[in-house]
């Protein structure tokens, strides 16, 4: 346990130590001033945040990703669809509505109703993702069918009240926010478990697409939210993400609340999993006590994680983006896109998406191929935002072409590229983008006196798009190097055959 440990805390060392340099770095020049004190709390949040992704991803190795492949396979198993479906959307409320990210997110626009409605609409569509493993239909036309249908509601809403034109971005925001630490490894998990038990040629390609379905559904939810009662959300305060005068105060806050979600967001798909065991799976004490003690390991690493990026973090990403946009409109654009290339190494997510990846695939998708695809299309994606930003144009320039080059790659590569592009989608728009990138676009936006709904926010759904067309793109590339290989071992095969028969004459 020591060395496994000591092996995920070094992980999590090389993948925080660029972020936290950077912010160093540029705090040596002229673009960016934080106080002696500023730096040192950033510093030691550092320090804890690779503490806490440590003690996650080891957790979610022994708890979380064991449970939900127990939930999956163990229910698939009784072959009772309606008892699968039911639990599957009773779980999918549960975590949603757990999930920390999608708290941050709601306390930052001042609304707990949009936590309710995000449930929902992720609850609907991991029965739809359920359907779609045990029917065995293709991921890429659903995707085209349900963003068709998002993107009509959103004209919808758009042509019945111009106001609300602002909450689009917040809408496509909620899709990345959603598929945040505590629902990542157990959905894909339930998804590995529920293709593996049914079987099939394509079991490990079947088994990828719940999170990129359940990143629709919180979209739908929040944009039909707009239409029914938009006045619950508003902007958020400039205050929240000030560094506090009294920081013993508030690190015993920011404490007490993180400690106080996660155990409620832990705590229920902990005791709705020994709930299930009990009636149905009915798993050895062994297994049990070693889910136990990785679900208590999780524990801690999320309230290490998420307390370090409330207190260390956040403050730090806005005053960046506020100082960068004042200095210089071509320096925030490159740090941007510096820190999007970055950022994604630190997010606790992403390394339990790419080690399933990797362990799936057979090594075919490798996790140094995979990240560097997400930092790239995480690194344009910001980019792009704080160009956005500065210029002050709609998201859904970048969101309509950017969605339908996805979709339309989708019908000319391997059909797994396709669902792992959409799961990482979600996986890259971590709790660090919620708390330190999504702060940088607010400074940002507040230096250049931008609308803070439509210019800062949707810069978690563009790290959740981007991805989608680089990771497709290394599948195009991977088809193409094959299509080579074949071609030139061809041309060898023919070439040997030509020599034979010169010799032969």
């Amino acid at each position: 346990m020591n060395r496994l440990l000591f092996d995920k805390v070094k992980e999590a060392l090389f993948s925080v130590l660029p972020v936290t340099l950077i912010v160093i770095i540029l705090n040596f020049t002229p673009l960016v001033n934080l106080s002696l004190k500023e730096l040192l709390v950033f510093t030691l949040s550092a320090i804890f945040l690779i503490l806490g992704i440590g003690f996650f991803t080891l957790g979610a190795d022994i708890a979380m990703t064991p449970m939900g492949e127990h939930v999956g396979s163990g229910l698939t198993k009784s072959r009772n669809l309606k008892l699968l479906l039911i639990i599957c959307f009773a779980l999918g409320v549960l975590i949603t509505i757990a999930e920390p990210d999608l708290t941050v997110l709601a306390d930052q626009v001042g609304s707990k109703l949009i936590i309710v409605f995000v449930g929902l609409g992720v609850g609907l569509f991991l029965v739809l993702s359920i359907l779609k493993i045990v029917l065995k239909k293709d991921l890429g036309s659903m995707l085209v069918y349900f963003y068709m249908v998002l993107f009509a509601l959103a004209l919808v809403l758009v042509s019945s009240d111009p106001g609300k034109f602002q909450l689009l971005p917040l809408s496509f925001d909620s899709g990345g926010v959603t598929t945040g630490p505590i629902t990542v490894p157990f959905i894909m998990a339930l998804g590995v478990g529920i293709a593996t038990t049914i079987g099939g040629r394509n079991a490990s390609e079947n088994s990828f697409g719940l999170v990129a379905m359940c990143s629709v559904g919180p979209i739908l939810a929040v944009l039909l939210l707009s239409i029914v009662n938009s006045g619950d959300i508003t902007a958020p305060a400039i205050d929240d993400y000030m560094f506090a005068d009294n920081m013993w105060a508030a690190l015993g806050h920011t404490l007490l609340d993180t400690t106080k979600n996660v155990t409620i967001a832990l705590g229920m798909v902990v005791a709705f999993f020994f709930i299930i065991n009990f009636i149905f799976l009915k798993l050895p004490k062994k297994k049990l006590i070693q889910i136990s003690i990785g679900a208590v390991i999780t524990y801690v690493g999320l309230i290490i994680f998420l307390t370090s990026v409330h207190i260390g973090f956040m403050p730090v990403g806005f005053k960046m983006g506020q100082e960068l946009a004042k200095a210089s409109p071509i320096a925030i654009i490159i740090v941007g896109f510096v820190l999007g290339l970055v950022v994604v190494l630190a997010e606790p997510a992403v390394h339990v998406l790419n080690k399933q990846v990797e362990d799936i695939t057979n090594g075919t998708v490798s996790k140094t191929s995979m990240m560097l695809a997400l930092s790239i299309g995480v690194g344009l994606s910001i980019c792009l935002s704080v160009i956005r930003i500065i210029f002050g144009f709609s998201i859904m320039f970048y969101l309509v072409p950017g969605y339908l080059i996805s979709l339309g790659l989708s019908f000319f590569v391997p059909k797994i590229y396709t669902a792992i592009a959409f799961d990482s989608g979600g996986v890259a728009s971590g709790p660090l983008t919620s708390t330190f990138i999504l702060p940088f676009a607010i400074g940002s936006c507040v230096a250049v006196s931008g609308n803070i709904l439509s210019d800062a926010f949707g810069i978690v759904a563009m790290v959740a798009m981007t991805p989608l067309i680089t990771i497709q793109l290394l599948g195009f590339t991977a088809i193409s190097k094959k299509k080579v290989s074949e071609k030139l071992a061809m041309k060898r095969i023919l070439d040997d055959d030509d020599d034979q028969i010169i010799r032969f004459l």
